[in-house]
């Protein structure tokens, strides 16, 4: 009896350190680059925050081009990595196929959906998060003129402009809301020169809140209203700290919990695949309000936001999603 309890003790000592064993994650940034003080970071934060608890190592890698992207994940996979995630919807062609050859690996990709078992696919409510900070915006106004800058002109950036387009109004009837897309490769992401050229012009016409959603071409779009005296939006990650008394708010977007909840699924063998859309209910999206933005804050800024988000929640406002019929209500 004595000796087979310790069988089983020992082979249950070997079971889990065989399940933690199969534990190796691994993350393929977007092109915009890791510390992109944006949508990059934040998933870096969500594999340095299950690092932290865990004390399990995870390998990255930042592709500056698509091609490299696929290679990346294919890699990771032939080498036992697993989980993989993939942040960024331009992998979603190089999950398709990647995932097809590994079916023992779990696969995560963020902002797109690939019907697989073995994938993940976790996408977010972004018209949610953007209608909250549109209507900060067109509380916060003075001239009735907000501003959008976006990076790459695809249908997912089109619904962060459409959301904070329905929150300006709901705020402020008869606003007027200018937007710019940076371009149409992936470069967009990454050039905050022009970001700062386009906000620029949008002050020039006489908008005093620019709301970006372009990566690190957002970094140039805050720094240019901070210069200029005019309120900014940040996205993604908190950016209000990077212009204190500047950032009206940050669209927060968890792609940090996107990474996390992959790593510690596949830890603790509850990964499962299909469809997870995160929005305001989920805590996936929302508005950041800290020291760094609170005196920009009004109380009835704040009443306006929260009755907004309880609405949502409650299905009374229904953010129109610009990705649903790919037009915007006017």
């Amino acid at each position: 009896m004595k000796k087979s309890l310790l069988t089983l003790l020992a082979m249950a000592a070997m079971s889990t350190t065989a399940l933690a064993a199969d534990v190796k994650p691994a993350l393929v940034y977007g092109t915009g680059g890791k510390f992109d003080k944006s949508f990059n970071e934040a998933a870096y934060n969500g594999a340095e925050k299950f690092k932290a608890e865990t004390g399990i190592a995870y390998r990255d890698f930042e592709p500056t081009g698509d091609t490299q992207g696929e290679q990346a994940i294919r890699n990771f996979a032939s080498r036992g990595f697993n989980p993989v995630v993939a942040v960024s919807f331009a992998w979603t062609s190089a999950i398709e196929k990647v995932a097809a050859e590994f079916p023992d690996t779990k696969f995560i990709i963020v902002d797109s959906v690939v019907d697989k078992p073995n994938v993940r696919s976790v996408v977010y409510k972004e018209e949610e998060g953007s209608y909250l900070v549109g209507i900060l915006a067109g509380m916060a106004s003075k001239t009735g003129k907000v501003g959008f800058v976006g990076g790459m002109d695809i249908p997912l950036i089109r619904k962060f402009e459409c959301g904070y387009e329905q929150g300006a109004r709901a705020a402020k009837a008869g606003i007027e809301v200018f937007q710019n897309m940076t371009g149409t490769t992936g470069a967009a992401w990454n050039d905050p020169v022009r970001g700062g050229e386009l906000t620029k012009n949008q002050i020039d016409q006489g908008a005093d809140v620019i709301y970006a959603a372009a990566g690190a071409t957002g970094l140039g779009v805050l720094q240019t209203a901070a210069d200029n005296k005019k309120l900014s939006i940040g996205v993604d990650s908190n950016q209000n700290h990077l212009h204190p008394g500047s950032v009206l708010t940050s669209m927060v977007k968890r792609v940090d919990l996107a990474v996390y909840n992959a790593y510690t699924d596949t830890k603790n063998d509850k990964f499962t695949g299909g469809v997870q859309a995160l929005g305001v209910k989920e805590d996936g999206v929302g508005a950041a309000i800290d020291d760094n933005n609170k005196s920009l804050i009004t109380p009835e800024m704040q009443a306006a936001v929260d009755k907004a988000k309880a609405d949502i929640i409650a299905g009374t406002v229904k953010v129109h999603d610009y990705t649903s019929d790919n037009a915007c209500p006017k």
